[in-house]
């Protein structure tokens, strides 16, 4: 997004535009891709009106610092805007980004009242180590000096970042934060003609009325890059490459499952650096992967196997900070991936015990009841043909040259055998 947002600019800046609208409705982002998002749009010679739509539509943590930044501010009905705590990628808590705030946080203080100012929150909500005291500091002063450029509502800012506030657009309009409220481009056009904006070097009155909207799509690396950054496409991407290697490994040369195992877990680690990830989550899916694989090269009473679906559902469900709005595996993808192994698992392991009960067809152990016949005369260790072959054979009774004998047993690489008549007798 943001080097879509930077060659859109630069196309706005080429072509003469007299103004971009940026459409925002985003549930957060890196802290250094939004500053670098918004140092592009401090920069820009042309004017930049955020406008938070459709409806329904949300600029909550980094889009609450894009907003800020931008020259004119607008939201649709039924649109909100703020929650823009830091949090940490590997977890709750402050972190290094303008990531959406956790749900038990963003309930300890309740939004400001539609025509109440946001006040500066209670020392109480402040973080209680120095790492987070530093993040949370660091980015009220960041967008309250967004704030300040553009001449909107600085207790809200801060607010939004200590206490994770938030604002519809009623609010929004009521308290400064945005200048127009408007359901579609044509009402935000008209509302915006004639606004004077301060950019970087002048002051320049919007001359909108009647202007030509070029509408500029991401290309398509930008449409590519932000499937991937989809938190279900990193996790199935992550699920093929697990299980591709796992293949590979138990069928070597094939090259196909390794290969595509290889470019899923690449294309996989792309997303989820850019995705509140839990690690746990992460080392659980690849220990349950594994265990599931060792299940399967050495079949044994299942624990391996019960081990590696507890693990792989136990990590599908922490992989993300699902307390982050907008991320997050659906529950039913989850649920469908831990039965299908589930029954893949059983299914392993009912073929299995089903060939254990079958007589062995293959190998030196299918010798076994087996007729051969004598060489030569023998008593105690001699030569038996059978199946083609000669082997090393010892009856505890003699034996005579082409005297049928019946395979009793393997001792190494010696046939216990025993004449065809004494067997007989025996029965």
């Amino acid at each position: 997004m943001r080097d879509y947002l930077r060659s859109g600019l630069r196309r706005a800046s080429d072509e003469g535009a007299r103004a971009v609208v940026l459409r925002i409705d985003t549930p957060g982002g890196l802290d250094a891709a939004t500053r670098d998002i918004n140092q592009a749009i401090l920069a820009s010679p042309v004017p930049v009106i955020a406008w938070v739509a459709p409806e329904g539509a949300r600029a909550a943590s980094a889009g609450t610092y894009i907003l800020y930044a931008c020259h004119l501010a607008a939201m649709a009905p039924a649109t909100s805007l703020g929650a823009a705590t830091p949090v940490s990628m590997g977890g709750p808590g402050p972190g290094t980004g303008p990531e959406p705030e956790p749900e038990e946080s963003r309930g300890q203080r309740e939004p400001p009242a539609a025509n109440a100012p946001a006040t500066t929150p209670s020392p109480r909500n402040e973080p209680r180590d120095a790492m987070s005291r530093k993040a949370v500091n660091d980015a009220v002063g960041y967008l309250r000096s967004l704030a300040e450029l553009r001449g909107r509502n600085q207790e809200f800012a801060e607010a939004a970042v200590r206490d994770a506030a938030t604002l519809t657009a009623t609010q929004a309009l009521s308290q400064g934060v945005i200048e127009i409220i408007a359901g579609n481009t044509g009402q935000l056009l008209r509302q915006a003609q004639g606004r004077k904006v301060r950019l970087a070097q002048r002051e320049v009155t919007l001359d909108l009325a009647g202007k030509t909207v070029t509408v500029v799509t991401p290309d398509w690396r930008a449409r590519l890059l932000a499937v991937l950054t989809e938190p279900t496409v990193a996790y199935l991407l992550l699920l093929i490459g697990l299980y591709g290697l796992v293949f590979e490994g138990y069928s070597p040369g094939a090259i196909l499952p390794g290969m595509v195992g290889a470019i899923c877990l690449l294309l996989a680690a792309y997303g989820l650096q850019v995705l509140p990830v839990n690690y746990a989550g992460v080392a659980l899916i690849v220990v349950g992967v594994a265990l599931i694989a060792i299940e399967f090269a050495m079949p044994s009473v299942g624990a391996a196997g019960v081990g590696g679906v507890v693990a792989l559902v136990a990590g599908s469900l922490i992989l993300f900070d699902t307390q982050v709005p907008g991320f997050g595996v659906p529950g039913g993808l989850i649920a469908g991936i831990g039965a299908a192994t589930a029954v893949m698992f059983m299914g392993m392991i009912w073929l299995a015990s089903r060939a254990r009960r079958q007589p062995v067809v293959t190998g030196q152990e299918e010798l076994v009841g087996q007729m051969a016949v004598a060489t030569r005369d023998f008593d105690g260790l001699g030569q038996v043909h059978v199946r083609g072959e000669h082997w090393q054979a010892r009856s505890a009774v003699p034996v005579r040259r082409g005297q049928p004998v019946r395979v009793l047993a393997l001792d190494g690489l010696v046939l216990r055998v025993e004449p065809e008549a004494e067997t007989r007798r025996a029965d």
